[in-house]
């Protein structure tokens, strides 16, 4: 089954791209799905590289590297990243700067469509 995960909120602040990319990882755990997960709005500094945070706390850049290396399809809405002042350089290895045209297609080509 092809699944497409779009996440709107920030990476810390609420649980919503954590409970996202939560369920993201335990689909790409069956080889049978595709799993993509499109970072929008807030949810763009998502895919920012070099994230820190305190031990025992949950770390969003390495939830979607654990995407990356299942090769799970990670976009980056660009216009957005250029709103919040986002540099393609900026985006961790495996995410990459996306498009609205992106969206459309992996949207046409999901069984399912999963928002946060």
């Amino acid at each position: 089954m092809n699944y497409l995960l779009i996440l709107n909120d920030p990476p810390y602040g609420t649980e919503r791209s954590y409970n996202g990319l939560r369920l993201a990882n335990e689909l790409a755990k069956d080889e049978k799905n595709t799993v993509k997960v499109f970072l929008i709005g807030d949810a763009a500094a998502c895919g920012v590289a070099g994230q820190t945070t305190p031990n025992g706390y949950y770390n969003i850049e390495r939830m979607l590297k654990i995407l990356a290396l299942k090769h799970c399809g990670i976009g980056v809405c660009g216009s957005c990243m250029d709103a919040r002042g986002i540099k393609p350089e900026a985006i961790m290895e495996g995410a990459h700067r996306s498009t609205m045209s992106e969206l459309t297609g992996w949207t046409q080509e999901a069984d399912k469509v999963i928002v946060f």
